[in-house]
């Protein structure tokens, strides 16, 4: 079985002084780097835990990985069943629920992809391929929820 490693950098940025001297006193913010990305992803806390709301927090960026991930192996199968789709917008949506002890989880996403495609008798397949990029994804396969999906289809 091929094993694939990442590896991703994140440094904080919040100290503001007296570091972690208590839960109010620091600042969420942090960096991402990836080696041999041109940028940064800066990111902090969801505004609820005292984030800047400006900043990706982490669910932001788990939900975002979600969609990019069915997005692209999308394209890829919509690429191999001939079906030239020529705009793909996602609005996804994600809930993640706290539990008494502070922890949480996320319970559900939903993908609310807009393609377009050229050829209107394709409709049908582009729409089912959902379900097979689903299957294929690796980060909702990695997920411990159904990760649904809302589809349009629109004609060029």
């Amino acid at each position: 079985m091929k094993k694939h490693q990442y590896k991703i950098k994140t440094v904080w940025t919040g100290n503001e002084g007296t570091g972690t001297k208590n839960y109010k006193t620091y600042n969420r913010n942090h960096s991402i780097n990836g080696e041999g990305k041109y940028t940064e992803i800066l990111g902090s806390s969801d505004p609820s835990f005292l984030g800047d709301k400006t900043k990706y927090n982490p669910e932001d960026l788990f939900l975002s990985s979600i969609s990019s991930c069915h997005m692209l192996w999308y394209l890829h199968l919509c690429a191999t069943n001939n079906i030239i789709v020529t705009s793909y917008k996602d609005n996804a949506t994600g809930c993640m629920e706290e539990s008494p002890n502070g922890s949480g989880k996320f319970t559900s996403v939903t993908l609310n992809p807009v393609i377009t495609i050229t050829n209107s008798s394709n409709k049908d397949k582009a729409i089912n391929l959902h379900e097979k990029a689903n299957e294929m994804c690796f980060i909702a396969n990695s997920c411990n929820f159904k990760i649904e999906h809302k589809a349009t289809i629109l004609i060029e």
